[in-house]
């Protein structure tokens, strides 16, 4: 029966793997996708990597706050570790068909956080912390990609703006015993570097994405020391390499194709701030949500253009998931796209943030507090 419970848990953890790396891959890569700077098997294959490498290095933490910090004692044995996986990975399931932007970190802690409830060992000093930096870090984002778009987005839109050339950016160059790439005629060095840049930038979402979400696949089973951290890591990073390679092709389409709201240079901007607030609170051990900080920075950084702008025309609302993903679109420096800011629409997309966290916390604590499991 233990080796039956095990085999179960580790097909769920990979199940929640899977779903992360379906949905992680169109928010990193979209933008390189959409552009056509890199193909899709490109993007999963730098999606695989990164999204290991800040598991290993930085994701460590984040798993010691998730296996021990929320919910005092010794609480996760297998039973309880499935269930827990199972609503992170219906959560991200649901999302990834329905375009919901849940966010994976809030869901893991919420349902965390519903078992300690439910069995009266819940760690409130760290959940104070954790919600504490869950409310100060989208406002951060805020503030940060306000600032940018207040002060500095024209100049950064000059600077990065890419003109896409025909053909290929790079050929080689055979002319030497020793054949090396070179720019090909019609790429500039701006369109090279722009290029580069978009990918760079992709690769640290990914890494990013790592350290934060590592944890929600497989720290119920390092918890309860059914597998060590490393096989842990490896076994997170496994499953969401095969998301990246597979589901992910749909939302690498959806961010990088059909939501077409933000130009280049602001999913850029919305991009590094979000990457960077999550990857120093992972750092700390917080579970941080990309989706709800990335958010609020493209209404920080939209709110920021406004108060420069003396007329925008009217521009369609952002739909949730164009938000969550801060996805490229548009030319650059087109001020009609710039007025990102929509309260009706920003109101919307944060209740849904927050629903499915809230449904996967209360239904843990009705499922651990009358179900003989805990």
């Amino acid at each position: 029966m233990t080796s039956l419970l095990l085999l179960v848990g580790l097909a769920v953890a990979v199940f929640v793997g899977f779903n992360i790396g379906g949905s992680n891959t169109g928010v990193a890569f979209g933008p390189a996708v959409g552009s056509d700077t890199v193909s899709k098997v490109g993007a999963a294959a730098l999606m695989s990597v990164f999204f290991f490498v800040g598991g290993w290095t930085v994701g460590r933490r984040v798993v010691d706050t998730l296996q021990s910090g929320l919910v005092r004692g010794d609480p996760f044995t297998m039973e309880v570790s499935i269930v827990v996986l199972l609503f992170i990975g219906l959560a991200l399931f649901v999302g990834n068909v329905f375009g919901v932007p849940a966010s994976t970190s809030m869901t893991a802690v919420g349902a965390i956080i519903g078992l300690g409830l439910a069995i009266g060992q819940l760690n409130v000093q760290t959940v104070v912390e954790i919600v504490g930096w869950w409310l100060v870090a989208p406002v951060v984002g805020f503030w940060v990609s306000g600032m940018v778009g207040r002060y500095w987005y024209d100049e950064l839109d000059e600077r990065i703006a890419i003109r896409q050339s025909k053909g290929p950016l790079l050929v080689l160059d055979k002319s030497s015993a020793v054949p090396r790439p070179k720019l090909q005629s019609n790429t500039t060095l701006r369109e090279f570097g722009g290029t580069a840049l978009v990918v760079a930038i992709g690769c640290y979402m990914a890494f990013s994405a790592g350290a934060s979400n590592v944890a929600n696949a497989v720290a119920p089973l390092v918890g309860n020391g059914a597998i060590t951290m490393n096989q842990g890591i490896l076994l997170a990073a496994g499953a969401t390499a095969l998301g990246a390679f597979t589901i992910a092709r749909r939302t690498l389409d959806t961010v990088g194709n059909d939501l077409t709201d933000l130009p280049l240079v602001a999913a850029l901007v919305v991009a590094v701030v979000s990457a960077s607030i999550v990857t120093v609170l992972s750092a700390l051990g917080i579970p941080a949500s990309f989706v709800v900080i990335a958010t609020m920075s493209v209404v920080g950084l939209g709110w920021g253009r406004a108060t420069v702008a003396e007329a925008v025309p009217e521009t369609p609302s952002v739909p949730a998931s164009s938000v969550a993903g801060a996805v490229d679109g548009g030319e650059d420096g087109d001020p009609a796209i710039a007025e990102l800011y929509q309260p009706a629409t920003t109101a919307r997309v944060i209740v849904l943030q927050n629903l499915v966290p809230a449904v996967a916390t209360v239904s843990a604590y009705l499922v651990f507090r009358y179900v003989p499991i805990a």
